[in-house]
């Protein structure tokens, strides 16, 4: 992509109601503009940050055995009244449509799935089920604030098993456990897993994936050494305590911000909706179901809080909009068009800042869209190629060969 024919270009000054780092530098580098409070639109580079986060995310449910489905955000109201969820959730936005008929928008869909899956399970064999699907929620927040870190709309990927058996919930647990620890490195984070309380879904604890920034909304207990972390809401340990877990360190209190976390929610809904299945003695039973949450533009929004610094965003590699971005100084448009075409070939994704503005605009703007590395060409360095990593001061003088092997390696 040429950086003149971007439709979102970096902007000089970050928006004047931003309070805080991913509202303003995302919007300011030209990855989100916002609709109104809690709503925002996803330029073609934010989408494409958020469909490698996606990726990653899909991977991983693919391996546990999760698959994927699209479901409706619009929502019968009698599906919310069987399970009791109409009156009870304050945060479900209610409609009425012409016929007088009632409607929700979704802000989770155990309501859906469940009567979905009952369609499907009907003995023991057809068990266990995982579906997961990345889709669009609907919260009526009553502040919704902080950038995309919580919105009234944003995007979830949300999966649902139905087991024989506790165990077999367990099992399955921590297996997407492992996995969401796995793709939280993928994109350049470490969660930590919190106990904390079940919320509107079930009276028994659930778990969250915490990642620890400034910008977080919940106060814990956390272990620099190990996973462990608790909600300090619910905790029976407290700061300074050896961790309970490795007991190599002690806890620290910390602020942290929920990118994912998962429910037993044991039989409660395929009760309401009837959903039983024939075990291997002819009988009918209920099975256990679970769900497994992933803010995936949350997610978004909190690697901007973490790994951005005063100049911009700092992308990790793996969901970078491109891996390069080339800056052409006065006199090198032809080297840089070679260039350009050259890493197209090699299927580098490359963004070539072709405007004609001066080199301190096109290096600030480099900077503020968070991509990994940097070449500049200029009559100066002559053949060469200066390179710069985005997390590094220093610079290198590269040959044209040796910048076309690093980014293969990159």
């Amino acid at each position: 992509m040429k950086m003149s024919q971007m439709a979102f270009k970096p902007l000089k000054n970050p928006p004047a109601n931003a309070d805080t780092i991913n509202h303003k530098l995302l919007v300011q580098a030209g990855y989100v503009r916002q609709l109104m409070a809690g709503v925002y639109t996803y330029t073609p580079l934010g989408l494409k940050v958020l469909n490698k986060i996606r990726n990653t995310i899909r991977k991983e449910m693919n391996k546990v055995g999760g698959q994927e489905v699209l479901m409706p955000s619009l929502h019968p109201k009698q599906n919310w009244v069987t399970t009791g969820s109409w009156d009870s959730v304050d945060v479900l936005f209610h409609l009425e449509s012409r016929t007088g008929k009632e409607y929700a928008l979704g802000q989770s869909h155990e309501e859906v799935v469940t009567p979905l899956a009952k369609d499907i399970i009907k003995s023991y064999k057809d068990l266990p089920l995982a579906l997961y699907q990345i889709n669009w929620k609907f919260r009526d927040e009553l502040r919704a604030k902080s950038g995309i870190l919580r919105g009234r709309e944003f995007e979830m990927k949300d999966m649902y098993s139905f087991h024989e058996t506790q165990e077999d919930f367990d099992r399955f647990y921590q297996e997407v456990k492992d996995a969401y620890i796995r793709a939280y490195r993928d994109v350049g984070l470490t969660a930590k897993v919190t106990e904390a309380s079940g919320g509107n879904f079930t009276d028994k604890i659930s778990y969250e994936f915490m990642v620890l920034t400034d910008a977080g909304e919940d106060d814990i207990f956390y272990c620099p050494s190990c996973e462990f972390c608790v909600n300090s809401e619910i905790s029976k340990v407290k700061e300074g305590e050896n961790c309970p877990k490795c007991g190599d360190e002690k806890l620290k209190a910390g602020r942290g911000s929920e990118v994912g976390n998962v429910f037993d929610l044991g039989q409660k809904y395929v009760k309401d909706f009837k959903l039983t299945y024939t075990n291997a003695n002819g009988e009918n039973k209920y099975p256990i179901m679970g769900c497994y949450g992933w803010g995936t533009t949350r997610t978004m929004g909190v690697i901007v809080e973490k790994t951005s610094d005063e100049k911009g965003i700092i992308w990790p590699v793996a969901i970078a909009p491109y891996q390069v971005v080339i800056v052409s100084l006065r006199g090198m448009e032809e080297q840089a068009e070679r260039l350009y075409n050259d890493l197209k070939d090699h299927n580098v994704e490359v963004l070539w800042d072709d405007r004609d503005d001066s080199p301190g605009s096109k290096f600030a703007a480099a900077d503020l869209l968070g991509i990994p590395a940097r070449l500049v060409l200029s009559e100066r360095n002559g053949d060469t190629i200066e390179w710069k990593n985005r997390t590094d001061d220093a610079t290198e003088l590269l040959d044209y060969d040796k910048v076309l092997m690093r980014l293969s390696q990159l």
